[in-house]
C-alpha cells in the first residue's frame, strides 16, 4: 500500500527544497544546534501548520536522540475508518523521500491486540502522524515506522494497547530500537489566558508520566487536547521501557504567530526520558 501526502503544500512545504529550506530555518530559529541532546524513550510533538507549531516541533526534535524505528500515535480528525487503526504494510510518499512501513513490527501488533485493526482508510487523509515526518526525517535520514491513528478509548483500553504493543516488542525482541512518539495539539480555541493555564495542567501530569491525572484533568478542566489517547498510551509504553520522567522543551501558542490571542491553539514539545 503506498499513501500520498494529504497535506503537502497546505500545512508544510509539497515540495523538498521549501521543505527543506523550512527545516533549516527552524534549526537556525530553535537553537537547537547549541543544545546537548537526550536519548528519548517517546516524544509528544504538535501537528499543526508549520506556521504555527513549527519552532515546538522542531526544537524538540532537533534536540532528541531517537532510535531507528518509530511508533507513532495520532488521534483521528477524520472519523474515517477503523476507531483504533494500525497502517501495517507498505510505504508513505513524502516530499523529502518514502518513509517505510515497519511491516513486521505493524502486523506482530495487530496480531498481539484485542483492540488495534489494520487498516489504511483512517489513515488516508489524517495528518495528525503526516505532519511530523519531515522533523523526523530531516534528522534521521532512515526512519522505519509504525503508524497508528487512535480515537476515543478508555482509560483501561489505553493501559491494554500499550501491553499489547509492548508484547510485540518483545515477541521481535525490538525494545532497544524502537521509540515511540505521539502527536497531540493542546488547548483548541480558547483565549490565550484560559490556555495557557488549562494546557500547563495537561503538562504537567504528562512530565510525570501520570496517565490517570492526565485523564482526569483533561475531564475536570474540559482541556480540548486532541492527542490525549496517543498520549497515555506513549506514556504508559514508555515507562516500561524504563522512562522515568519527561520534560517540557517548549510551548507557545498560535497567538505567538497570528498576534490574535483571543482564541487560540496550544503546541507543546515534550521529551520523555
Amino acid at each position: 500500500m503506498i499513501r500520498k501526502p494529504a497535506v503537502a503544500g497546505y500545512f508544510y512545504p509539497g515540495k523538498k527544497e521549501e521543505l527543506e529550506k523550512k527545516l533549516r530555518s527552524f534549526l537556525k530559529e530553535s537553537g537547537a544546534q547549541a543544545i546537548p541532546k537526550n536519548r528519548v524513550t517517546g516524544l509528544l510533538l504538535p501537528h499543526a501548520g508549520y506556521e504555527y507549531s513549527g519552532l515546538v516541533a522542531a526544537e524538540t526534535v532537533f534536540s532528541s536522540e531517537f532510535k531507528d524505528i518509530l511508533i507513532i500515535l495520532g488521534p483521528n480528525h477524520t472519523g474515517l475508518g477503523e476507531a483504533l487503526s494500525v497502517f501495517t504494510e507498505g510505504h508513505w510518499q513524502m516530499p523529502m523521500g518514502d518513509v517505510e512501513i515497519q511491516a513486521d513490527l505493524a502486523k506482530k501488533i495487530v496480531e498481539c491486540s484485542r483492540f488495534l485493526k489494520s487498516d489504511t482508510l483512517a489513515h488516508q487523509s489524517e495528518h495528525s502522524v503526516e505532519v511530523i515526518l519531515p522533523f523526523l526525517q530531516f534528522v534521521k535520514k532512515e526512519v522505519g515506522i509504525v503508524p497508528i491513528i487512535l480515537a476515543q478509548a478508555s482509560l483501561d483500553v489505553c493501559q491494554a494497547i500499550a501491553r499489547d504493543i509492548i508484547a510485540a516488542l518483545d515477541a521481535l525482541r525490538l525494545r532497544d530500537r524502537v521509540s515511540i512518539i505521539a502527536s497531540s495539539d493542546m488547548t483548541h480555541y480558547e483565549p490565550q489566558e484560559s490556555a495557557q493555564k488549562k494546557d500547563h495542567c495537561a503538562i504537567e501530569a504528562i512530565v510525570n508520566l501520570d496517565s490517570r491525572e492526565l485523564l482526569k484533568r483533561t475531564e475536570e478542566f474540559n482541556i480540548s487536547m486532541c492527542g490525549v489517547v496517543p498520549a497515555i498510551i506513549m506514556m504508559e509504553i514508555a515507562k516500561e521501557l524504563k522512562a522515568n520522567r519527561g520534560c517540557l522543551v517548549k510551548y507557545q501558542t498560535s497567538g505567538n504567530a497570528t498576534g490574535d490571542y483571543r482564541s487560540v491553539v496550544g503546541y507543546a514539545g515534550i521529551k520523555i526520558i
